[in-house]
């Protein structure tokens, strides 16, 4: 209330007081005067509500500074984390000396297979020579038949050679990465479960996660196979360029040339790429959260059909996006057209500069050939290092972060053994002079002078406004935080004297949002046994323990009930139960060791009346006897406290029981005044009497007097068992109709459909298109052309200078052997040319394509989204993130069956076709053996690429189970911390890395085999080619041109087409994607807002009727909501809709909105049935504000005219100035600096709840609705907030139909008519005076809730 000091924060699953500020944001102080009073003075309240502007901090100021040195001391000790020095070491810190020695022997295999390449260019050069010297005559028939046999064997070792070595340095590089950073893994979570409290309210929770899941991941990157393939890499760079000076240093220098250029180019290009992916991501990041934003309130952009609006500021992320990565694929296209024009230009550069050498005798032909191939090997393995290098400098980046927390001391540790052990404990607490300030928000100090006796063995209760230091009490007990000033005392010992964890062992807490772990039911309440005396014991003592806790926190019966009872498994953070069950086996959990302290803070504030009487129950039961401190926002449920305590602002105002404090009529009056209920005056003394007794029973079944087992059983229990035992005979009405309705098969889709859809998107581009392919077609000739270049520059090169009789030159041979190669050479530089403006145009062409598909596919994708109903997105498989992630994921794979695909494929079939066609041409024989290798070496290729891709994701994947397994652990701490989990956690999380580790071994021993042979069979094939043409050769039957044209052609060609597979996008995932967007296109939702059926409407009066509804929803058919509705509200009236959680009240609201359609029975509005209406029509004159107001990133401005169902410019200034004021909000907004500009932050989170309430009230009232539909509207408030907004609420309402839904009936206690729903029936129905006259269940509903004096 004052000060929107807590508010409930998710993350940490209690109402925290530090959850609403980052470091930067913080709200002012001293706007929280708090003066208690009743429900009068509700403008004062807004102006009060409204004065926390939010101030930005700059990031260098000390936090601290206002603070005395000895208070900023124990703050800072609890959030800083020193700086660890980044260097290389820090990644091997784990590395044992078994890692260590494996390390080298891979190391040295690494480099050893890099060594292995460039030799084989030697022998290359010397076969060549070979044959050169056999044509001149020079060498015998049979030296040269050994000569070659010799050379072939040379080949065959050397394949050999890089398949043992490249094999053990994959194994032992990815087993010691995975090795090493394992233990790093579970020494950072072993690092956070010692951590304080402080710390991770300062990281926020996501920070934990993205080191957990994704840092780790960067580090074992890192430091796996890339170090082998770097170093491979570099021994390659450096053996090739050994050799080259060996053979000759002058062209060995001239060819560096080429090395500069092609770094140059790969270097130059990636920059620009990563700048300019960079920025694509960035503005699509931007898109995705407006869409994560939009689907994960869908219902509202449904409710006001602000689909369209909302889709358009999408769309323009999505043109953001689109430009940049236009620009990422352009640069892409110029750096490989730039890579083959490199690779020409040197071939013409190396012969021409070659032959001169070579006539002046300084050179032979063979080392003409080794230079030549060795520098371009070298040249390109010098452009691997630079990435793989990258990994290794990124993982040290992160590793630094890691390493911070690991190496950070806790002030607070809970696995440490220090401090006393008490031998017995009372369970006195007292505090003493207690002050206060939560580390991460150093200028507001929570308790000031707090000095407060809890006895042991009795209950007391704090109460007070939100932010007065409620929850505080509860961390300084638990010692989640140590005070600033003042101490703890625990049974008259100093708590920071003792050991932590002992201490935490002596107290329970169970908190407002109960936190359960993923398993199994039975392993949850067990968790409560950790560190106790009763954490070994085994079998059937443990069993009973457990199963006795479950029976006082009534929670056996439901347990029972379920298809595996105990063994259930609740799912993550207890998704499968109701909050009510969920809470009772938190309240299980904390009882089961039978503590001597036991803390609820607000253990039943997030349930309704009902689930909240019997967890109210199941909690007297386990408070009996021992020291018991309750916080509570209901206020009825700590009448019976032997010390009540009231706070505000960080004081105790006073404190008694709850009948002293009546009398004196002081602040506690005032909160129960607040929260009552208007008793009803005008009655009889029988009815008096009866409803005494009514309420003595009650009472008797709250206390625990006769049977602590005796309790009012939970409606969502007894549906566990209708679920179970329903027998055919008793087929409702609702289950009939459902089963009529059949559900969406998943339809299999062939190809040619796919790429049809596809290519729908591209229509336009079409041209583009054609001109990209035919560029795609040149691009797939250049290497059968530079084949047929290359055997002539050896052919024009061979030509005989002396002759071998005479010893003579022979005269104009060095004249023809020059012109010769200088033509060839030429031709070279032509067809670099050529090839260059061939990539970059297809390159250009179709990244226009591609990044206009993507576009326009996520637009389509994201419009077809938000035209589902919303059943469509009740179901699991939807949800927010779901949608989301396909939306950025699935529709960029999209482009693996457009255009680019397509352009790759007509590459790869032109290469291969024309050198087949080529070579067969020119000599069959040879041609069809080396035909014969093309799938082997096509292999090679694609998979090189491929399984170094597979290599990574790999080992993301194997880590995502462990990983989100230490996620619910860091995002539970509080709950870790007070159960003193720590260890055992641990101890989980270590076995499954283990699991993991010994798993990826075996796979990675089997994939390393794969890439090993792709690495070496290369080989094979090249010695098979020369040992078939060397034999054709000696055999006379080709000539040196001939052979050399098909070989290359074949061989080099097939190379080159592999490598060329692998820039391809992924065929497989755009398969899989063009499928998922094919169902989504295709489904057309029952209510579709993009239909134009149905009857226009153009007015509506405001009367609603209900006629026999019967409904369940689509994604829990067997679970019935509304049995046979029936209800009639006149134009203008208020009406209230009251009951139990789960009893079909805000499907009411769900079903008016139309956002599914009934089973059967209908819903009929001014007398026409709503689903004969035109949907948009319909929903024009209706409002909704629901109970989690929905704001969007942008103004305040932008998110009232989201309610207008006209055009912004059609709205005027006053319209939204009107709204504002009866939504009570116009004075704050004209406070803030910027007015109606203001930016609300995503989600709204600039703005307390109160406000953003009020704004969405706001933009209820924009469109003027005939009917306003109000679901729970206050209740995520306090109370103070609760008293501004529900008067906002009340102005709203006048002169329409209203619908509310309450959940705290002191809101709806003026209605017209009340309807009090049971189990999807209404039971009775009248006015509030009426009904409590009744004594009925309204009557019983509101006691429940009333805060009378006893009787």
């Amino acid at each position: 209330m004052a000060g929107d000091l807590e508010k409930p924060d998710g993350n940490h699953g209690r109402a925290s007081s530090h959850g609403d500020s980052s470091d930067e944001f913080e709200r002012i102080p001293g706007a929280e005067g708090h003066e208690t009073k009743g429900s009068s003075g509700g403008e004062t309240a807004v102006e009060k509500q409204d004065s926390h502007i939010v101030k930005v901090k700059g990031k260098d100021e000390d936090l601290y500074a206002h603070l005395p040195p000895a208070e900023a001391e124990i703050l800072k000790r609890q959030v800083d984390i020193p700086a660890v020095e980044a260097g290389w070491r820090i990644l091997y810190r784990y590395a044992t000396t078994n890692d260590k020695l494996i390390m080298a022997v891979s190391a040295l295999c690494s480099i050893a297979a890099g060594a292995a390449l460039p030799l084989m260019t030697v022998i290359f050069g010397q076969l060549a020579g070979k044959f050169n010297a056999y044509f001149a005559g020079t060498v015998s028939h049979s030296s040269f038949e050994g000569t070659i046999s010799h050379m072939v064997l040379y080949f065959i070792y050397i394949g050999i050679a890089e398949f043992i070595t490249i094999y053990i340095s994959t194994v032992g590089f990815i087993y010691t990465g995975e090795h090493i950073s394992g233990k790093i893994r579970a020494h950072y979570l072993q690092a956070c479960m010692r951590q304080n409290i402080g710390f991770f309210d300062n990281l926020g929770s996501g920070e934990v996660t993205t080191r957990i899941t994704s840092d780790t991941n960067l580090v074992q990157d890192g430091i796996s196979e890339k170090v082998g393939l770097t170093l491979n890499a570099t021994a390659t760079f450096v053996t090739a360029f050994v050799i080259g000076f060996i053979k000759s240093w002058k062209l060995t220098v001239i060819l560096i040339s080429t090395v500069a250029a092609i770094v140059a180019i790969m270097g130059g290009g990636s920059t620009f790429i990563v700048k300019y992916s960079k920025q694509s991501l960035q503005s699509y990041a931007e898109g995705g959260s407006v869409a994560e934003e939009v689907i994960s309130s869908i219902r509202n952009a449904t409710a006001f059909g602000t689909q369209d609006k909302l889709a358009r500021q999408y769309d323009k992320h999505l043109a953001e996006a689109e430009k940049y990565g236009y620009k990422t694929k352009f640069v892409l296209a110029i750096m490989i057209g730039g890579m083959f024009m490199v690779i020409y230009l040197n071939y013409g550069l190396a012969f021409w500069m070659g032959s001169r050498f070579l006539v002046d005798g300084e050179l032979s032909l063979s080392s003409i050939l080794t230079i030549l191939l060795s520098v371009m090997i070298g040249a390109f393995s010098l452009g691997n290092v630079a990435p793989n290098a990258q990994a290794f400098t990124t993982a040290i980046s992160a590793a630094a972060k890691i390493f911070n927390t690991i190496d950070r001391v806790s002030p607070l540790d809970p696995t440490s053994a220090a401090g006393d052990v008490l031998e017995v404990v009372e369970g006195t607490i007292e505090l003493r002079h207690i002050k206060h300030i939560y580390p991460s928000r150093p200028d507001v100090t929570v308790m000031k002078d707090v000095s407060l006796v809890i006895p042991a063995g009795k209950k007391t209760a704090l109460v007070g406004a939100s932010g007065s230091g409620k929850s505080t009490i509860v961390g300084l007990v638990e010692r989640f935080y140590d005070p600033v000033g003042g101490q703890v005392f625990l049974d008259g010992h100093d708590v920071s004297t003792l050991n932590l964890r002992w201490l935490r062992q002596q107290v329970s807490l169970v908190s407002q949002e109960p936190t359960l772990f993923g398993t199994t039911i039975f392993e949850n309440i067990a968790h409560g046994l950790i560190g106790t005396r009763f954490e070994n014991e085994k079998g059937d003592s443990r069993n009973e323990r457990i199963i006795e806790a479950a029976k006082m926190a009534n929670a056996h019966d439901f347990i029972s009930l379920l298809p595996e009872g105990y063994e259930t498994n609740v799912g993550e953070r207890g998704f499968l139960l109701s909050g009510g069950q969920k809470q009772r086996i938190a309240i299980a959990r904390a009882i089961v060791s039978d503590p001597k302290i036991l803390l609820l803070d607000e253990a039943t504030s997030a349930l309704d009346t009902k689930s909240e009487g019997i967890v109210q129950a199941a909690l007297e039961v386990a408070a009996a006897g021992r020291t018991t401190i309750t916080i509570a926002h209901r206020l009825s449920t700590i009448k019976d406290a032997d010390n009540i305590v009231v706070m505000t602002e960080g004081r105790i105002v006073e404190q008694g029981t709850h009948d002293q404090l009546l009398t004196q009529q002081g602040a506690y009056y005032n909160l129960v005044e607040a929260q009552k209920i208007g008793d009803t005056k005008e009655l009889s003394p029988e009815e008096q009497e009866k409803i005494d007794a009514e309420d003595s029973k009650i009472v008797r079944q709250k206390s625990s007097s006769e049977d602590p087992m005796d309790y009012e059983e939970d409606p969502d229990d007894k549906n566990v068992a209708n679920k179970l035992n329903r027998t055919a005979s008793e087929k409702s009405q609702s289950s009939l109709a459902l089963q009529g309705r059949r559900t969406d098969g998943e339809v299999e889709y062939p190809l040619w459909t796919l790429i049809k859809l596809i290519a729908s998107f591209n229509k336009t581009e079409l041209h583009w298109m054609i001109v990209g392919l035919f560029f795609s077609i040149i691009c797939g000739g250049g290497n059968p052309t530079q084949a047929v270049f290359f055997a002539k520059e050896i052919i024009s090169l061979s030509v005989v200078l002396v002759s071998p009789v005479t010893g003579q030159a022979i005269p104009g041979a060095r004249h023809k052997l020059r012109s010769d190669v200088d033509f060839w050479s030429l031709m070279y530089l032509m067809l670099a040319i050529v090839q260059f403006i061939a990539f970059c145009v297809q390159g250009v062409a179709f990244a226009f394509c591609s990044e206009k598909l993507i576009h326009r596919v996520r637009d389509r994708a994201f419009r077809t989204m938000l035209r589902q109903d919303i059943a469509f997105f009740d179901k699991e498989e939807n949800t927010a993130g779901a949608l989301t992630s396909f939306l950025s994921t699935e529709t960029t794979h999209v482009a693996g069956l457009s255009g680019v695909t397509l352009g790759t494929i007509l590459t790869v079939l032109t290469t291969l076709i024309a050198a087949c066609v080529l070579s067969i041409a020119i000599a069959w024989k040879l041609a069809l053996v080396c035909i014969a290798t093309i799938p082997i070496l096509l292999g090679c290729g694609f998979f090189r690429f491929w399984l170094l891709a597979q290599f990574q994701s790999r080992a993301k994947k194997a880590y995502e189970k462990s990983a989100s397994y230490a996620c619910e652990a860091t995002n539970a701490i509080r709950t870790v911390a007070s159960l003193t989990r720590e260890h055992d956690v641990l101890q989980h999380y270590e076995d499954s890395l283990n699991e993991q580790a010994q798993k990826s071994l075996k796979s990675v021993l089997k994939s390393s085999l794969l890439y090993a042979a792709s690495q070496s069979l290369m080989f094979l094939c090249i010695a098979l080619g020369f040992w078939y043409g060397g034999n054709q050769i000696a055999n006379r039957q080709y000539d040196l041109f001939q052979f050399f044209v098909c070989f290359s052609a074949v061989i080099f060609g097939a190379q080159s087409a592999g490598t060329i597979f692998s820039f391809a996008p992924d065929m497989g995932k755009a398969k899989h994607a063009a499928q998922e967007l094919k169902v989504l296109f295709d489904r057309k939702p029952t209510i579709d807002f993009w239909s134009e059926d149905g009857e226009p409407v153009t007015e509506l009066s405001g009367t609603v009727e209900f006629r026999d509804v019967h409904f369940r929803y689509p994604t829990r058919p067997e679970q019935p909501v509304l049995r046979g509705l029936n209800l009639s509200v006149k134009p203008g009236q208020y009406i209230a809709l009251v009951g139990a959680s789960g009893c079909g009240k805000s499907t009411t609201i769900a079903l008016m909105e139309r956002f599914y359609d009934p089973l059967s029975g209908g819903i009929y509005v001014d007398g026409k049935e709503i689903s004969s209406l035109n949907v948009n029509d319909y929903r024009s004159f209706i409002a909704l504000v629901s109970q989690e107001p929905t704001l969007y990133q942008g103004t305040i401005r932008e998110n009232i005219l989201l309610g207008a169902d006209r055009e912004d410019g059609a709205v005027t200034n006053e319209q939204i100035d009107f709204a504002c004021r009866e939504a009570n909000i116009y004075d704050f907004i004209m406070s803030l600096p910027d007015g109606f500009s203001t930016v609300v932050g995503s989600k709204g989170s600039m703005l307390s709840g109160g406000q953003k309430q009020r704004i969405a009230i706001a933009r209820a009232l924009l469109r003027d609705p005939k009917i306003l539909l109000l679901d729970e509207a206050t209740s995520a408030l306090d109370s103070e907030s609760e008293h501004v907004v529900q008067a906002a609420l009340d102005k709203a309402a006048k002169g329409r139909t209203t619908i509310a839904v309450a959940h705290r009936l002191s809101t709806i206690q003026k209605a017209d008519v009340i309807y009090v729903f049971d189990q999807g029936v209404i039971v009775e129905s009248g006015g509030h005076v009426e009904l409590m006259q009744k004594g009925g269940r309204y009557s019983e509903l509101v006691n429940l809730q009333s805060l009378g004096r006893h009787h």
